[in-house]
């Protein structure tokens, strides 16, 4: 049996330490990578739940835009991991793909992001300032060049392993290098 009361809460909770560890501000992007199949027990790719991903999505834009934070969904490999988020993301340089996930096209955490973000688009790439892997999607090729891992005390959502990151800019020169503290 799937609680779904525990995945939106554990998905809220591991959000907001994120959010608080990384030091988002209003305007970033979180990329969310989601196995629904993982959360369930299962093996990523082989068991979709929409009810998993609607339950972990809620958890996670509840917290999200409340700071003014974008999230922004990872499909799955079918659409090459492209990512769907709200339009008012989206800088001018960036051009849409044409495509709407489903739950075994996209993956079903994309396939509700697509149904309930203000104005989804679809682009191939982004560069998030912060991202959560739940369930071994592979967020990396979404976030800025500098990612560091974040530690969080919430390890899974439902039975899905979770990692998290936040990026950093980068340090550039040598060993004498006088570098900025970190925003």
């Amino acid at each position: 049996m799937v609680d779904l009361h525990l995945i939106r809460q554990q998905a809220a909770d591991a959000t907001s330490e994120l959010v608080q560890q990384a030091k988002l501000t209003r305007g970033s992007i979180v990329v969310i990578g989601c196995s629904s199949s993982e959360i369930i027990g299962e093996h990523i790719g082989s068991c979709s739940s929409l009810r998993a991903a609607q339950a972990a999505f809620e958890g996670i834009e509840q917290v999200l835009s409340a700071e003014g934070i974008y999230l922004a969904a990872q499909c799955c490999e079918h659409l090459n991991r492209a990512i769907i988020l709200p339009a008012a993301a989206v800088k001018p340089w960036q051009q849409p793909v044409n495509v709407i996930p489903q739950p075994k096209a996209g993956g079903s955490f994309a396939t509700t992001a697509w149904q309930r973000l203000e104005n989804p688009v679809a682009l191939e790439h982004i560069q998030a300032d912060a991202g959560l892997d739940i369930g071994g999607t592979l967020i990396g090729m979404h976030l800025k060049e500098v990612a560091v891992p974040v530690r969080l005390q919430t390890s899974q959502i439902g039975q899905a392993n979770l990692l998290a990151a936040r990026t950093r800019p980068k340090y550039i020169g040598g060993s004498r290098a006088i570098y900025a503290p970190e925003p």
